[in-house]
């Protein structure tokens, strides 16, 4: 089957209404196959299209990994190449698909997830500053998003190397989604702690927010994440 003709079957399996039949489907095709195909759905607009797209990407390239580990490297440094500014690309959907390989992948997180962490930091004049902060408010939701993906299969991993001090300025975002998803990631981290007056602040904020969960999108607000982390962490 030819390029196109594969993009075509992935793209119209992943509109279907059911996540769980377009994966049933997407098993019996190459990983490689369907992983190039996948990188136009994880940019695609359309809702829950590219949802289901980074669920399939994350189980594609896990699958792949257990057979040639390098090959996965390869994707993973698709990714981060794409949020590279001398890609010429903005990386639409790449952080949400490096967090759902790692969340499936022990390997893959132990080798990237500090690059994923990295997106959160600032840019410093020391040699040794590991930051590679993203400025666009839509690759944050993206990079909070999947934070909080790895907070509930990672969590060792994201408080060893400090991601969970590096949530707490994300609560003062102007980006509603911003502040619901970085709410979101600390009470699953169980670090409402560090940041307990804002978070009881934005327990009042009314904004609405759309959550990717367990393969759907369900719509909530930044009020009801932040009472969320309270409640989740310890007091």
């Amino acid at each position: 089957m030819s390029t196109r003709k594969i993009k075509k079957q992935v793209l119209d399996l992943l509109a279907g209404p059911d996540l769980e039949t377009a994966l049933s489907s997407l098993r019996k095709m190459e990983p490689k196959d369907v992983i190039n195909a996948l990188f136009s759905a994880i940019y695609r607009p359309e809702e829950p299209l590219r949802w289901y797209g980074i669920t399939a990407m994350g189980e594609m390239v896990a699958r792949l990994a257990d057979k040639d580990m390098e090959e996965a490297r390869i994707i993973m440094r698709r990714f981060l190449w794409s949020l590279n500014d001398e890609s010429g690309g903005i990386g639409w959907g790449a952080p949400e698909a490096m967090a759902e390989v790692m969340s499936r992948h022990p390997g893959l997180a132990r080798e990237y997830i500090h690059m994923l962490i990295s997106y959160m930091r600032e840019d410093g004049e020391e040699i040794a500053q590991d930051g590679n902060y993203l400025e666009h408010e839509t690759l944050q939701r993206g990079l909070l998003w999947g934070i909080g993906r790895l907070a509930g299969t990672r969590p060792d991993m994201l408080l060893e190397r400090g991601a969970d001090h590096d949530l707490v300025h994300y609560l003062e975002s102007p980006d509603a989604a911003v502040r619901g998803l970085a709410a979101r990631a600390l009470g699953l981290l169980g670090r409402a702690d560090l940041a307990t007056d804002r978070l009881r602040e934005l327990a009042r904020d009314p904004e609405p927010v759309r959550v990717y969960e367990d393969g759907r999108l369900r719509e909530t607000t930044v009020a009801e994440l932040a009472r969320g982390a309270l409640e989740e962490s310890p007091a």
